[in-house]
């Protein structure tokens, strides 16, 4: 009798204790998805020569999409020449008075959910990274890769591994529509792949971590990536609140699929707000039809249709 106990006892403290790991891991993940919005606005009108906690953190930001230089990694909470470049570089790009200083319509620009793709190629040096400026609103990747004529029929899948957000009938057809977007536009055209069968494009949801380089980071902030031609790549992160109807607190999955689709081609993002192109999308918001930015990109990419 005695040692049946004490099994039921172990086993109970071992569920006992996974089950406060799990909920000390939801609370610290929950406070660090709040983290960017919250402790961001307490940074609201900070500028260069201050030292202010939070400041690594803007650093880290700023450094991920593009805006401050890939070599520097020793980050401190000095607000120093670099920072104050970047902010510039980042207000610059979306078209914010140009002040160098964390203000409110900075803060609110970087509370948009967004894709999680830099906005810009970030620089070497840090002498260069100050010297950025727009040309165009349309952009590519570095070297401009696209698919090869011998591609232009593109074939796509849905990952075995993904993490089932949605029902596959829903998925399917949301991916045909994205798709059709650029076909429509372009001398592209894409057609699910059978089973079994290879593909060019995979799509994906996954959560946190997925060892593609780009972890997810919750619900509310980072919603999708998708690499350049002929990576063939597309993931959607699996903690937000997708929908095809999208509530105020939802994600319409169809404008995002239609933004990835055009990294999966090989258009970065454009500084025009009304392109699909465009980093952020706000919840409750629908933006599946391509702007005219849009359509000039893939033209001079692929050619007039």
């Amino acid at each position: 009798m005695a040692p049946k106990l004490s099994c039921l006892l172990l086993a109970f403290l071992t569920f006992f204790c996974i089950q406060s790991f799990i909920g000390l891991a939801r609370i610290l993940k929950s406070e660090h998805q709040q983290y960017s919005f919250s402790s961001l606005q307490k940074l609201e009108g900070v500028r260069k020569g201050q030292t202010v906690q939070g400041l690594v953190e803007l650093k880290q930001y700023l450094k991920r999409f593009g805006y401050y230089p890939s070599d520097v990694n020793l980050m401190t909470s000095e607000f120093d020449d670099l920072l104050e470049s970047a902010l510039k570089t980042y207000q610059n790009y979306f078209h914010l008075n140009v002040t160098g200083i964390l203000d409110d319509s900075t803060i609110k620009q970087m509370m948009i959910p967004r894709c999680g793709m830099p906005d810009i190629t970030p620089n070497n040096t840090k002498s260069k990274h100050t010297k950025f400026h727009m040309v165009m609103h349309y952009k590519f990747f570095d070297g401009m890769p696209k698919w090869p004529p011998s591609k232009y029929h593109l074939t796509y899948t849905f990952g075995s591994d993904s993490v089932q957000v949605v029902d596959m009938d829903t998925l399917r057809s949301v991916c045909s529509d994205a798709f059709k977007k650029w076909s429509d536009v372009s001398q592209l055209t894409f057609q699910e792949a059978s089973d079994g069968a290879s593909a060019n494009i995979v799509i994906a949801f996954y959560s946190g971590d997925h060892q593609d380089g780009y972890p997810f980071d919750g619900p509310g902030r980072t919603l999708a990536h998708a690499f350049s031609p002929e990576d063939g790549r597309l993931h959607f992160d699996a903690e937000e609140k997708w929908s095809t109807n999208p509530a105020m607190d939802q994600f319409d999955l169809e404008s995002v699929a239609v933004h990835e689709i055009g990294h999966l081609l090989g258009l970065d993002h454009s500084s025009d707000s009304n392109a699909v192109m465009y980093s952020g999308i706000p919840s409750g918001t629908k933006k599946r039809d391509l702007a005219q930015d849009d359509i000039d990109g893939i033209h001079a990419l692929y050619g007039n249709y």
